[in-house]
């Protein structure tokens, strides 16, 4: 989606250019098969409490579309609002 937004990037396009070498990525690259997903889930896996299944949703201000806000949340009364309690309340020590 940048190389379209950036058509002029010479570094951008220097980069293409160095990963084009690869076949597999210069076959991917000619399928366009890029699409922009702003909302979904994430599962993440952290280190001091274990999984977290997070939805997301990505905004994008007005007037700013290089700028993108990604807001997380977690299900009311879920084992991740659980575990992202414990890591509030760790941040709080």
């Amino acid at each position: 989606m940048d190389a379209a937004r950036h058509p002029d990037d010479p570094e951008l396009a220097a980069l293409l250019a160095d990963l084009a070498a690869d076949p597999l990525f210069a076959e991917l690259w000619a399928r366009h098969g890029v699409r922009e997903k702003n909302h979904g889930r994430k599962l993440l896996l952290h280190p001091r409490v274990g999984e977290l299944d997070l939805g997301y949703e990505t905004l994008t201000p007005p007037g700013e579309p290089g700028l993108h806000l990604v807001v997380y949340t977690a299900e009311p009364g879920s084992p991740t609002a659980e575990r992202l309690a414990l890591l509030a309340d760790a941040a709080r020590i």
